[in-house]
Parts: structure tokens; C-alpha cells; sequence
């Protein structure tokens, strides 16, 4: 056996492990022993980092359930502030993923255990719709779209987030990230729900928060001048930056704090 330590960190209640340089092992079986949040520690899902020349580190996310996920934005500021707890300063971090390059810079707070983060999330793309979409039944009138930072989304817009059984839909489609999302309340904002692949319903959502804040602004469920939207999630408020909205660029600005340190064997 081989003791490995890792920090927990969670970004607006989307909680991550981290581990840097662990043994050779099964890490796929490891993300399902410890995120059981019943019979391991706990957690949406564990970030695997490793020196990659070039970059601070390279990050590697696997889902509680075991499955390898290209992108989190909520998990690379959790990342990030692991990152910098081991080099013991803020600079700014080159981070190479499974969907590329992301710059993060770090900010301190009055909090110790919490950093301010803002990712350069990259374009934001379309993709087409997902298998089985039609097991949803969306009401053709409302907005949908399907989009991609790195990873996948399907964004829909309701008229009461709280209102959707949004853990029977997000299991018809369980190979995309499912975000519900409705105007307001202030008008540079909207409120958004998710349903994450590998993870079931969480309570933020970086990337989705991106997919939903760059679709609110198409659909005009913000104004067409509004750069910087405000996503209210059930873990809090990411703010998402929009540098060129016709084409999808966007930045997600948000927190992360260190919950504690923990040693298991593996």
C-alpha cells in the first residue's frame, strides 16, 4: 500500500480532490473510492495534476463516476489555488487540460482558505444536439443550444429553474452537461441549474455557467451591451466576461477555497 495526500477544495459548492504526481495506479477506480461520498471523502469529482514542460501543470479531471471529463471551470480554480498553495504564491498559471490551454490568474482575499480566480474559458462553440435529445420533449418555442467549452452542453431556457425535474432530464441525456436557465432577477443577470455528466446535480457549474451566460446573451435574455453576466447558481454567483460575444470568447471569474488535507492509502 501507498499512503497519497490530497486537499479538497470546492468553487461555489462544487467540490473537488486533488493529488499531484500519484503512484501508478487505477485512477479511474480511485475517483469512484473517494468521491463516494458515503464510504470515501466525498466529492463531484478529482483532479489529477503532473508536470508538463511548457506549463505550471498538467490537470486531468476524472468524474465521481469514474468517467474522464474534458473540462471543469469550477474544478481549474480549484486547482489553481492547490497549485499555488504548493509553490506559495499567486502568479499567474499556464494550465494545460484535456481541452487545452487555460490562464488563470489568482487574486487574494481577506479569507486565507479562499482565492478569486478568473479562467480564460477560450471560444465558446456549437455543437450539433445530443443522442437521444428528443427524450427531453422541449417545448420548440423555448431557446435551446448545444455548446461546447471543451466539453459539452445543452442549455434550455425555462420560465422557473426551480421548477424542473431536472434530475430525470439530465438522465436522459447523461452524455452532455444539462443546464436550465431563466432571466434575472437584476438585468445583467441570470439563474441557472445543472445537471452534470458523471455527477448528477451539482451546485455550480463552471463551464455551464459560461455555456449559459454566453446563450443568455444570444437569446436576449440579457441587454446586447451587457459584457459581463452575472450566473446565479445554488452554490452562488460566477461572473462570466464576454470579450467578443459574436464569436464566443469568455471569461469566468469566481472563487475557490481550501477545506482541508487528507492521507489515504492506495
Amino acid at each position: 500500500m501507498t499512503t497519497i495526500t490530497l486537499t479538497k477544495h470546492h468553487g461555489l459548492g462544487n467540490d473537488f480532490l486533488v493529488v499531484f504526481h500519484p503512484p501508478n495506479a487505477d485512477l479511474a477506480a480511485l475517483a469512484r473510492r473517494l468521491c463516494d461520498r458515503r464510504r470515501g471523502i466525498g466529492a463531484d469529482g478529482l483532479l489529477v495534476g503532473d508536470s508538463e514542460p511548457g506549463y505550471a501543470a498538467r490537470m486531468v479531471l476524472y468524474n465521481a463516476d469514474g468517467s474522464r471529463a474534458e473540462m471543469s471551470g469550477n474544478g481549474i480554480r480549484c486547482f489553481a489555488q492547490a497549485l499555488s498553495m504548493r509553490r506559495g504564491d499567486l502568479v499567474p498559471l499556464h494550465i494545460l487540460t484535456d481541452a487545452g490551454d487555460r490562464l488563470v490568474d489568482l487574486t487574494a482575499t481577506s479569507d486565507p482558505t479562499v482565492i478569486d480566480a478568473a479562467v480564460d474559458m477560450g471560444e465558446v462553440t456549437e455543437l450539433a444536439a445530443p443522442a437521444d435529445w428528443h427524450r427531453l420533449g422541449c417545448d420548440p418555442m423555448r431557446p435551446v443550444s448545444h455548446l461546447s467549452l471543451g466539453n459539452p452542453h445543452s442549455v434550455v431556457a425555462v420560465d422557473e429553474v426551480g421548477e424542473v425535474d431536472l434530475a430525470t432530464l439530465g438522465l436522459a441525456v447523461p452524455y452532455v452537461n444539462l443546464e436550465v436557465v431563466e432571466p434575472g432577477p437584476e438585468p445583467s443577470a441570470v439563474t441557472m441549474r445543472v445537471h452534470e455528466r458523471g455527477a448528477g446535480i451539482t451546485q455550480a457549474c463552471g463551464t455551464g455557467a459560461c455555456a449559459t451566460a454566453w446563450a443568455a446573451h444570444q437569446w436576449g435574455l440579457v441587454a446586447p451591451a451587457v459584457t459581463e453576466i452575472t450566473v446565479h447558481m445554488e452554490g452562488g454567483d460566477a461572473k462570466v466576461r464576454l470579450h467578443q460575444p459574436s464569436h464566443g470568447r469568455v471569461t469566468l471569474v469566481g472563487p475557490a477555497q481550501f477545506i482541508g488535507t487528507v492521507s489515504v492509502e492506495v
